[in-house]
């Protein structure tokens, strides 16, 4: 069992999660199939909107029963009805509902099934700075083959100003939001400085193809031991064969770690982080559990879904693996960590503590929006789950975001080695760890995700 903060034992079986939320129907089974959610509403005026809604919730949120049910009517949009519907944290169970939300359906579907996002493909360490606005705005990723990448900006660019607005205005309001556009054709200037020199881009925004699977290398520690390091950014079908690619090559190489570099990686479905976890257990996890999806009292009985450990051809058996996080590691990929534990894969974690999300969604669309409402919660092998609080770092480091991700200079890329050659995440010639910047706990109102960000744990 996990200590605080590390995740929660629910059971030896379903029942734990009845008596939790108060319900009277849970059952198991369910396994083998799922029912659609709530067809889209008939009428896509207010009113048959917000009735589709409460229905909806009604039928399908997790916290339904302990949830408000305001009178649709004090509401003058949908989304501020949808709001007004969401769990706020009466049970000492479960915190407030941070996570529910919605979209476009071009949006959703541009990501889920196109492997594609629509942004100028710059994000920035707007959860590190924290509201301090004596501290600088990097760029820490950057999307290869967005109209970012095809300017020359670079993790490590420092910014100056965005739109002509001074950072340190952006920063003391914590907004993010001028680097997220609503459509194609909108533009960002964009000002810069690297190595003392300053310039000014004006950035169009576009459509441009994710690339989930990056970095797979073969490195050797100072001591001799042969790891793999890969990146995965975002948890897409699209990442499926550069995932196979990269692991034979960690296969035919005769790695002895794998240093999995999940650090900005929100999440996305559920068989791909499965497949994910696959490669690296092998056959520890073979006839059992990757993940169990436990919907609310009215959805268990068809709904309750079980995904198994696979064992691909390239799959490593590993005892241990080395998880790259950080407080963006989020959903989908917080359950690769939650799951490989539940095999009994030894999960060492790099940097920060992980956002604290142990929940998902079977979105339901209507009237051109996707809603992404809490349906179920996740548990592993084990019933281990509600790790609310997040996966604390076996190894606490800061990232330097001026260093190259995944490059010798990266400061998690130096732990983990040290950690991989003598077992300690300290050297004993008394050198430090990099301190963690100081971050407020978990909001009970949800932060808007910065660009780049996705927190979704999709049951496909």
């Amino acid at each position: 069992m996990f200590g605080k903060g590390q995740g929660t034992q629910i059971s030896r079986s379903v029942s734990v999660l009845c008596a939790a939320l108060a319900l009277t129907a849970c059952g198991g089974g369910g396994d083998n199939g799922r029912e659609d959610p709530t067809p889209p509403a008939a009428d896509c005026g207010l009113a048959g909107q917000q009735a589709w809604l409460a229905n909806y919730m009604d039928d399908w949120y997790f916290w339904y029963r302990i949830s408000p049910r305001p009178v649709a009517a004090g509401y003058s949009t949908v989304e501020s009805y949808f709001d007004a519907l969401l769990y706020t944290g009466t049970s000492t169970d479960f915190p407030s509902d941070r996570w529910s939300g919605s979209q476009s359906t071009e949006s959703f579907n541009r990501f889920y099934g196109d492997g594609a996002r629509l942004g100028y493909g710059v994000a920035v360490n707007g959860i590190e700075v924290d509201g301090d606005t004596s501290r600088p705005l990097y760029v820490r990723y950057v999307d290869p083959g967005s109209p970012a990448a095809l300017q020359g900006v670079s993790r490590g660019d420092e910014i100056r100003s965005l739109n002509g607005r001074s950072i340190a205005s952006i920063i003391a309001d914590d907004d993010y939001g001028v680097l997220s556009p609503s459509s194609s054709g909108q533009q960002l200037t964009l000002s810069l400085r690297r190595a003392g020199v300053e310039r000014t881009l004006v950035l169009t925004a576009a459509v441009f193809t994710l690339v989930p699977v990056q970095g797979a290398t073969v490195q050797t520690t100072p001591r001799g031991r042969r790891v793999a390091y890969v990146q995965v950014k975002d948890m897409v079908s699209q990442g499926l064969s550069p995932m196979d690619a990269a692991f034979a090559q960690f296969k035919n190489a005769g790695v002895q770690d794998v240093f999995l570099d999940l650090r900005y990686n929100g999440g996305g479905l559920v068989s791909t982080g499965g497949t994910l976890a696959s490669y690296i257990a092998g056959g520890r996890g073979a006839g059992l559990n990757y993940a169990r999806l436990l919907y609310n009292d009215k959805r268990a009985g068809a709904n309750n879904q079980s995904f198994a450990f696979s064992q691909p051809a390239s799959s490593l058996g590993l005892p241990r693996v080395y998880v790259l996080a950080g407080p963006r590691t989020c959903s989908a990929s917080e359950q690769v960590i939650n799951g490989l534990r539940g095999a009994g894969v030894d999960v060492i974690t790099i940097g920060d503590t992980t956002c604290g999300k142990p929940v998902g969604f079977l979105p339901s669309s209507s009237c051109g929006r996707t809603y992404s409402a809490v349906n179920f919660e996740s548990v592993n092998q084990r019933n281990e789950g509600r790790y609310f609080d997040g996966f604390r770092a076996s190894c606490p480091v800061a990232e330097n975001f001026t260093a190259v991700q995944g490059s010798a200079a990266d400061p998690l890329i130096v732990a983990a080695q040290r950690h991989a050659d003598i077992g300690a995440c300290l050297t004993s010639s008394g050198d430090r760890a990099q301190p963690l910047a100081q971050r407020r706990a978990p909001s009970a109102v949800r932060r808007a995700p910065e660009p780049g960000e996705s927190q979704g744990m999709i049951p496909r």
